[in-house]
C-alpha cells in the first residue's frame, strides 16, 4: 500500500512558503501548518486538518497518545497526509487501504474518520501493540513492501499528537504566513474553542478556492452543505446533507450578537422553492466577522464579512453544531 511520493492534493489555503517553526495551529505543541518534515517539505493546512482528524478520532475511541501517533506516522508515509483518491493498484484514502482487502468500500476508505477508524480496529488487534516498535505496529496493520519507512516520521507524527492534545490559549490558524481571500494573518479562534469546532474549521479554510459545484461534496468542488457537512464530518458530526435538513441540526443561537466560531448561518439563497423557513443557503461563521461559503455557480469558496451587506442582513436562521 505504500506510495514513493506524496500525491497531488488540493492546494492549501496557506501559501506554501510559511517559515518553519510559526505559532503552531491551536496548540502548545510543537507542530503545525509550517512545520518541516524533511526535504524542505512543509505541512499544509491540509496536511494538519487531515492529521487532526486521526488524533481525535483516535480519542473519540479512547486510543493512547502512542496509537494517534503510529497513526498519523502511517498516513504520512502512505499519503503525505492527503486524502488520495488514487494509489497503487486499489488504495485509496490517507492510509492507503485497499477494498479488495476488505478495509471497505472506495466510498467508505475516502472518508477519513472512516479509514482512521479502520486504522485504529486493526492496531487494537496486533498484539502487545503498545510495546511494539512505532514502525513495526504500522507495518504489522499495513503490510507495506517498506517496513522500515515509517519510522523516519516518528518524530513529526509524536509533535502533531503533542500539539492538538495541547490545547490551551488562544488557537492560531497560523499566525504570519500568506492567506488567500484575505483571512488576516493574525486570526485567532477564542481560547477554548471546542476541539470539533477547530477541526471542522481548519477542514472549511483547507477547502478555499475550490469551486462551487452543484451537488458537490468534494473533495475537487462543493456546494454550500457539501462543504459544512464534510467540514463537521471530518470532526467526526454527521451532519444532514441539505441546508433544509442542516437547519434543524444543533440548536437555535438567539441573534447574531451570540454567535460563535463554528455557528452556522442560514439565509433564503437562490434555490427554487427556498424561503425563510426552508432556507436554500449556508455559511458557517469564523468569528472576527468571517463567514466561509461556497456560494454559487461560477463562484469559489469564499471568505466574506458578515457585517459587508448580505450575511447580517439575509439571514434567517442561526445554529450551533458544538455546544459551546
Amino acid at each position: 500500500m505504500l506510495i514513493g511520493a506524496a500525491g497531488a492534493g488540493a492546494a492549501s489555503f496557506l501559501g506554501l512558503g510559511g517559515t518553519t517553526g510559526q505559532t503552531p495551529v491551536c496548540s502548545t505543541g510543537s507542530a503545525g501548518i509550517g512545520t518541516d518534515i524533511g526535504d524542505g517539505e512543509k505541512l499544509t493546512a491540509e496536511q494538519v486538518a487531515n492529521a487532526r482528524v486521526i488524533y481525535t478520532t483516535g480519542v473519540s475511541m479512547n486510543i493512547p497518545p502512542y496509537g494517534e501517533a503510529i497513526a498519523i506516522a502511517t498516513a504520512i508515509q502512505e499519503s503525505r497526509l492527503e486524502n488520495l483518491d488514487y494509489g497503487d493498484r486499489d488504495s485509496l484514502g490517507l492510509f492507503q487501504q485497499r477494498p479488495s482487502q476488505g478495509w471497505g468500500t472506495p466510498a467508505q476508505i475516502m472518508n477519513p474518520v472512516y479509514a482512521a477508524t479502520r486504522f485504529y480496529q486493526a492496531l487494537e488487534q496486533v498484539p502487545n501493540w503498545q510495546k511494539l516498535p512505532l514502525t513495526t505496529a504500522a507495518q504489522d496493520v499495513q503490510e507495506s513492501g517498506y517496513p522500515d519507512a515509517y519510522a523516519a516520521w516518528q518524530k513529526v507524527a509524536e509533535q502533531l499528537v503533542a500539539t492538538f492534545a495541547g490545547t490551551v490559549g488562544a488557537c492560531d490558524l497560523g499566525a504570519g504566513a500568506a492567506y488567500a481571500d484575505g483571512l488576516p494573518a493574525s486570526f485567532t479562534l477564542p481560547a477554548g474553542t471546542p476541539a470539533q469546532v477547530v477541526t471542522a474549521i481548519d477542514y472549511a479554510l483547507a477547502q478555499l478556492g475550490k469551486p462551487y459545484v452543484y451537488g458537490g461534496t468534494g473533495p475537487a468542488g462543493y456546494d454550500c452543505s457539501g462543504l459544512v457537512m464534510g467540514a463537521f464530518l471530518a470532526a467526526g458530526i454527521d451532519l444532514p446533507r441539505t441546508t433544509y435538513q442542516q437547519v434543524h441540526s444543533g440548536t437555535a443561537v438567539a441573534s447574531a450578537a451570540d454567535l460563535k466560531p463554528g455557528d452556522l448561518i442560514f439565509t433564503v439563497g437562490s434555490e427554487a422553492g427556498a424561503s425563510p423557513t426552508n432556507p436554500g443557503h449556508v455559511g458557517i461563521f469564523l468569528g472576527e466577522n468571517l463567514v466561509l461559503d461556497s456560494p454559487e455557480t461560477g463562484k469559489n469558496i469564499e471568505l466574506s464579512e458578515f457585517n459587508g451587506g448580505y450575511w447580517n442582513t439575509q439571514a434567517v436562521a442561526f445554529r450551533r453544531i458544538v455546544p459551546q
